[in-house]
């Protein structure tokens, strides 16, 4: 009886610390995307932007939306967002991260927004708070940067 109670401790631990819960298969990503922005911003002074924990599965929407759309952008600004960059059809999530902002990036620095929109959103003091969202289906990876 003692090791059935103590099971059900052990168990009732994990579940309020979220060990049971669903875990984010993305998490790692989210957060290199972040740092990514900001190493980024930081090359010209910028602060940092925050990581909108808060907005991430609604950015994960966002991105499945538009991947069965075939529509970048096409679900924005379902998520409160002010500005959005979008990565659509490549070929990993790392890839995403690394290839497609870094492309984002050079962009820049310059206008008009319409050759340079991606660099101005990732550098913009406007914004405070960023949230990469995720989604790998049969069009490949589509992942959303969501700026506010």
């Amino acid at each position: 009886m003692a090791r059935r109670i103590t099971l059900s401790a052990a168990l009732m631990v994990l579940l309020s610390a979220g060990a049971c819960s669903d875990d984010d298969p993305y998490a790692s990503f989210r957060k290199q995307c972040v740092d990514r922005i900001n190493e980024y911003r930081a090359t010209e002074g910028l602060p940092p932007y925050e990581r909108w924990k808060s907005g991430e599965r609604c950015a994960d929407s966002e991105a499945r939306s538009d991947s069965i759309s075939g529509i970048p952008h096409g679900a924005f600004p379902s998520c409160g967002e002010s500005a959005q960059n979008e990565c659509p059809g490549w070929p990993t999530v790392e890839s995403t991260v690394t290839g497609c902002l870094q492309m984002m990036w050079d962009e820049g620095p310059g206008e008009p927004f319409s050759e340079h929109g991606h660099y101005i959103n990732m550098s913009s003091t406007s914004y405070t708070e960023v949230a990469c969202g995720f989604h790998e289906g049969s069009s490949g990876v589509w992942a959303v940067q969501n700026f506010r």
